[in-house]
């Protein structure tokens, strides 16, 4: 099992960032996904997830409105498009799977990918 996260970068506060997580060695829409992040110093926390299908979706109150979370079932990638980004989004961001999905954000998925990290200026 292999997931490749990649996108992040330095940008400044108001901006967009698109993450990609791509996915092999496991039957990938069978699947929930999530997106993790761990802050300088701080507990790693869930962002948001997706299932299987893409149709059932979450994300945490501090990116809620701003993140969108997707799937491309045929390609085994998970895209969280990142907008209006603020300083305290930067974090290194992780997808996960395979997990659990729910509003709770609260699962360990099975397998990490390596993490991209996201900076965010003011």
């Amino acid at each position: 099992v292999q997931l490749q996260a990649s996108g992040g970068g330095l940008v400044q506060a108001g901006g967009s960032l698109r993450l990609s997580c791509v996915a092999s060695g496991f039957p990938f829409r069978s699947y929930s996904i999530g997106w993790f992040r761990q802050a300088p110093g701080k507990e790693r926390e869930g962002v948001s997830c997706i299932g299987s299908a893409g149709i059932r979706t979450y994300y945490a109150d501090s990116v809620k409105g701003r993140f969108t979370i997707s799937r491309d079932n045929t390609e085994n990638i998970s895209y969280l498009q990142m907008n209006s980004l603020k300083p305290e989004d930067t974090a290194v961001y992780y997808c996960g799977a395979p997990m659990p999905c729910d509003s709770s954000l609260g699962y360990t998925p099975e397998y990490w990918g390596q993490g991209t990290l996201v900076t965010v200026s003011s």
